[in-house]
Order: structure tokens, then sequence, then C-alpha cells
């Protein structure tokens, strides 16, 4: 009874009213993927040392290729201290590289720590230049770190605890989520527009 009881209650909760969500949704700077055309948005809040992170993006990503017209923002919330910190930078810079997506998904899914080298060889892998992700990080330091700053104000704005959070259309998902749960939250915000 509770795994059914589950499966028909609410996903997250709504935050249809607040401006910042609504703002979120709409919001072009940060890194993207999907259609443009897409009739769901999703921004994604994540730590790249995140264990329920970490967890939550295979789901996310298998829901996210059979679904086909969502589309994703991606909000990088370092949260887990240094190392996080720069692995963020660094994919915030692969995007200047039109290379983010696949930074983030290898990032994702690395088991080793995010030193150096393993930064690097992620980004070359990618099919990005080192070189130039070094320097755009010197040349663009203030709009990176203004990039965080705002993620950081969005997720207090909303009440984020934690990462991973998913605003999937009106509703605000904390927490990991399976493939199905991803799938059935697509579908809400549909009938929700």
């Amino acid at each position: 009874m509770s795994f059914i009881l589950r499966k028909m209650a609410p996903l997250g909760r709504d935050v249809s009213g607040s401006d910042v969500a609504q703002s979120l949704l709409r919001d072009q700077g940060a890194p993207r993927e999907g259609p443009p055309e897409a009739d769901v948005t999703v921004a994604v809040f994540t730590d790249y040392q995140c264990p329920a992170c970490k967890m939550a993006e295979p789901q996310f990503r298998m829901a996210f290729e059979e679904d086909r017209n969502v589309a994703v923002i991606y909000k990088d919330w370092p949260i887990f201290g240094p190392v996080s910190q720069r692995a963020a930078r660094i994919a915030l810079a692969a995007d200047r590289q039109s290379i983010y997506p696949q930074v983030h998904h290898a990032l994702m899914s690395e088991r080793r720590v995010l030193e150096p080298a393993v930064l690097r060889e992620v980004v070359e892998r990618a099919g990005g230049q080192w070189d130039r992700i070094e320097q755009d990080l010197k040349d663009h330091a203030r709009e990176i770190d203004a990039m965080m700053a705002q993620t950081a104000k969005e997720a207090f704005a909303l009440g984020i605890a934690g990462t991973p959070a998913f605003l999937i259309g009106p509703s605000l998902i904390e927490g990991a989520l399976d493939r199905q749960e991803f799938l059935r939250a697509f579908r809400a915000a549909r009938k929700s527009a």
C-alpha cells in the first residue's frame, strides 16, 4: 500500500507562484540542453561531488532521452567545498566551447577525485581545449563567479536545502528520483502548463 501511495503522491512542492522559479525556467544565460521548443523545462541544481546527484544523473538522463521534449537548464551549485567549486567553474568555462553537457555528464559519472588532472582529462575527452578553458577561467572569472552566486541566491530564495534539486515546470523536487518518477514529473508539468 505504501508503494502505491508513494507513486500517487505529488513529487514536489508547487512553486508556480514564485517569481524566482518563473525566472529560472526562462534563464537564457545558464548552460542548456534539449530542444529549444521543448514543452517542459527543468532547472537542475547539482554539485559534482554530491553522491545523491551522481545517483540521480543516470536516471534523469534515461528519462530525458526517453521523453525527447524536455529542455534542461543546468545550475551549478558547488556546496561541497573548493573541489566542487573548481569543477563547477571548469564546467561553466566549458560552455564557451559548447561542450558543457558533455563535461557535466562526464563529471557526474566520474568516480575519481576531481583533481586537476582528472578535470583536464574530462574536458579533453569531451572535445575541449584545456588551454582555452584555463584562459576562459581567467578572462571570464567575474561572469562565472556571478553565475554561481546567482545560482546560490536562487537556491536560497526557493528554500532548497541541498543538491540535487529539480525545478520541473511548477514543481520543485529535492533529492534523487528514479526514471519513472522523472517521467511522471514531466507529465505532471505538461498537465499544469
